[in-house]
């Protein structure tokens, strides 16, 4: 059954795919940059992602892939873009050095050679299902056409095939698990945290203050004013 897609739900999968497709680029090689290229004309019809730039001056190019489903195992490898206007699929024609793959829900992330997994899927082909995800952008639905090959397959099939486990355990999931679970990819927000601490001595005082009886009213609506006027008190 073809399942459906808002762009929004797919847009946030994909940002998160590339938030930690990043984080493990850097942390592999030390010293190394990554250049975002997903908007830049240039790069979109090389189904190239990301630019990693190694210390030696190489420069690898990177296909990023987030998967949201909860229990499967298995790749879609696009091979229809979009059906309506048959467009290729990006597994078939992407320049790119790396195909990361991210099961966001699973908490894995695999790291594919491109060129290696493109070889070995192409005569195989026909063994593996096609299915069609329809995806909605305003008034416009489109569909993209894949085959959905098991993980295992492709592990012992094509060398060099990484497996590595998400980090949850990071400043930036740590935020996001304590605020919305179901959206990772959230980017903490210090300037907040800044103002409360400028605000609790406030606070403290406040609740520390014990005035007289008489006067306990009138002090309570004056501070009741104050706080209403001061600036960023809204969230």
């Amino acid at each position: 059954m073809a399942r459906s897609f808002s762009m929004k739900g797919v847009q946030g999968a994909a940002d998160r795919a590339v938030q930690h497709a990043r984080a493990w680029l850097l942390e592999t090689e030390p010293g190394s940059r990554v250049h975002d290229v997903q908007s830049d004309p240039r790069f979109q019809h090389r189904g190239v992602d990301l630019l990693w730039e190694l210390p030696s001056g190489e420069v690898r190019g990177i296909e990023v892939k987030g998967d949201r489903n909860a229990t499967r195992k298995r790749y879609f490898f696009e091979l229809v873009s979009n059906l309506e206007k048959d467009t290729p699929g990006c597994f078939l024609y992407s320049g790119a050095d790396l195909l990361v793959y991210v099961f966001l829900s699973q908490g894995e992330m695999h790291v594919l050679p491109l060129r290696a997994a493109r070889d070995w899927f192409l005569p195989r082909a026909k063994e593996y299902p096609l299915k069609h995800a329809f995806t909605q952008t305003g008034a416009i639905r489109y569909t993209t056409v894949g085959a959905v090959v098991s993980t295992r397959d492709v592990v012992e099939g094509v060398p060099n095939v990484l497996k590595i486990p998400l980090r949850r355990s990071t400043p930036l999931r740590a935020q996001e698990e304590s605020t919305t679970p179901e959206a990772p990819g959230a980017a903490a927000m210090p300037t907040k945290q800044g103002e409360l601490e400028d605000m609790a001595p406030v606070k403290t005082a406040q609740e520390d203050a014990k005035p007289a009886p008489k006067k306990r009213a009138r002090r309570r609506k004056c501070t009741d004013a104050s706080e209403s006027s001061g600036p960023g008190t809204s969230e």
